[in-house]
């Protein structure tokens, strides 16, 4: 990991991006949790967060390009999201991550990183 990058540039760029979220959401559809949240296309699911997370990464900002501002929570609300859901979330993400190979520390700044939104987004007990 080299420190002054980003994460985005850490993770290869684009490449690195889709090959964690093509690990991801096999995970996330399979989990009793989580699949009932999602459709069945999983396909504009995954274009969507391809296009988040390499912005949230520090990458080009193809999500507010494409939809505006990301205000997640907003987005959220209309999905029951428990503290469970959000740690079987992020579960997937850190199994994701092991499977495309990404090491300590790249692999605990990731998943911190995305501990603080997958929790802001709880909304339900």
């Amino acid at each position: 990991m080299n420190p002054s990058l980003s994460i985005y540039d850490n993770l290869g760029g684009a490449e690195g991006v889709r090959a964690i979220i093509e690990a991801f959401y096999p995970r996330v559809y399979k989990d009793p949790l989580l699949s009932p949240l999602f459709p069945k296309d999983m396909e504009p699911v995954k274009e969507k967060q391809y296009m988040f997370l390499s912005q949230f990464f520090g990458g080009p900002s193809l999500f507010s390009d494409a939809y505006g501002h990301p205000m997640l929570r907003a987005r959220h609300m209309k999905f029951p999201v428990t503290e469970e859901r959000a740690e079987a979330w992020l579960s997937c993400m850190a199994g994701a991550l092991t499977d495309t190979g990404i090491e300590e520390p790249l692999r605990s700044i990731i998943l911190n990183r995305l501990s603080g939104p997958a929790h802001h987004f709880v909304n339900t007990p």
